[in-house]
């Protein structure tokens, strides 16, 4: 199997299209990037906000058991 760039030269210059290959990777990359860090900050904020919203119901019903006792 031959390889179709002789050197790391060649393989960056992509044939004199190098602008465009190169563009082309990051215009695939970067949305990616950004998808994969939106995702995780958002699945971090609904975590947090399960986890806010069931301590409030333990607090809610802690406080209704207090009030039946007395």
């Amino acid at each position: 199997m031959n390889s179709a760039f002789l050197n790391w030269a060649d393989f960056f210059a992509m044939g004199g299209y190098a602008f465009y290959v190169w563009l082309a990777v990051a215009l695939t990359f970067v949305p990616l990037l950004v998808l994969v860090m939106h995702t995780r900050m958002q699945r971090r904020t609904i975590l947090n906000a399960v986890m806010r919203q069931q301590a409030r119901e333990k607090r809610i019903q802690a406080a209704q058991q207090a009030e039946g006792t007395e």
